[in-house]
């Protein structure tokens, strides 16, 4: 029960991530060149998301999938501590948490 709901937690998660920051809304296209990344990058970090989340939750591909979310969040994890952002960190933290969940379950 606890592998299944962290698993699709972490669909859900990603999805909607990976949606926002497609989407690019100009919060978010702000805190992306805040920190040194180009405009595009917003697109390109969405539809990484996008792809880990469908991944996640195809049985067959899910070790791939939670390998890509993983590096996704530790990219995310890094750039928050560089730019010393620490509000983001429980978020990201929860993620890494489900990620775990759902890898060693």
């Amino acid at each position: 029960m606890v592998h299944a709901l962290s698993t699709w937690l972490l669909v859900a998660g990603f999805l909607g991530a990976g949606l926002f920051n497609a989407i690019g809304t100009s919060g978010t296209q702000s805190d992306f060149a805040r920190r040194g990344y180009p405009r595009w990058w917003g697109i390109l970090t969405g539809g990484l998301e996008i792809v880990s989340a469908i991944l996640i939750a195809l049985p067959v591909s899910r070790i791939v999938g939670l390998t890509l979310g993983a590096i996704i969040i530790a990219a995310a994890v890094l750039t928050v501590l560089r730019h010393r952002d620490f509000s983001h960190l429980a978020p990201l933290g929860g993620f890494v948490a489900l990620i775990a969940l759902a890898a060693t379950l």
